[in-house]
């Protein structure tokens, strides 16, 4: 069964160019295409995609509202923000937002079409760029971010080990190979995790990596 995919962009080379690249793939179908974000939310609407592969500048409703208003409903779509601009407000505004990923456009097309995937598996993905300006952001902070009352509070200490991991843009393969377990204990452990924080991603295991210090330590 083909993973549906909505493209957004404002700029229809954008849209032609990655409609063309997911035709030769097997696996994934283009069931829509839109403009504008209050496009995005009429196309999704009507064509229930799997994953929505969203720009962040267009006219009129942006990428980021867009973003939010799809990933509010229940059994919406996953979002991958895909934009030319890499600057903070972007990939705070969009992993706030609900967003699973967040890409830049200069990334191969095979990258972009591998990172569909793993959104549509329920996986969260962000450009190693982009996770490195998260960390050290989130780390040069003059004061770590409050934790939330009880957060954190139902994990184990190894469960809190993992999250900083995680949060500090680790893949489950180097998990294991940082805690001397196996990727399958690894996965379990991400699982659990997604479970306790009621997670929807491991995208939002890191924004709560952040949020609660633990990333910065």
């Amino acid at each position: 069964m083909s993973v549906r995919v909505l493209l957004v962009d404002d700029q229809p080379l954008v849209r032609t160019a990655l409609r063309m690249v997911i035709a030769e793939s097997d696996d994934l179908e283009v069931v829509g295409e839109a403009g504008t974000g209050d496009e995005a939310l009429e196309v999704a609407a009507e064509q229930r995609p799997d994953v929505v592969v969203m720009d962040v500048r267009m006219p009129g409703m942006d990428g980021i509202e867009a973003t939010r208003r799809l990933t509010a409903e229940d059994g919406g779509p996953h979002v991958i923000v895909l934009t030319t601009f890499d600057e903070d407000e972007y990939v705070y505004g969009a992993l706030r937002a609900g967003a699973s990923g967040f890409l830049v456009k200069d990334m191969a097309l095979d990258d972009i079409l591998a990172a569909v995937r793993v959104v549509a598996s329920g996986d969260g993905l962000l450009a190693p760029a982009v996770t490195r300006r998260l960390i050290k952001e989130f780390a040069n902070r003059p004061e770590a971010p409050a934790v939330p009352a009880g957060r954190l509070s139902a994990l184990t200490e190894r469960e809190r080990e993992v999250l900083t991991l995680v949060g500090r843009g680790l893949s489950n393969t180097e998990l294991a190979a940082e805690l001397h377990i196996s990727v399958a204990t690894a996965k379990t452990y991400v699982t659990r995790l997604l479970s306790k924080l009621d997670a929807r991603d491991r995208v939002q295991l890191v924004i709560t990596a952040y949020e609660t210090g633990l990333a910065g330590r």
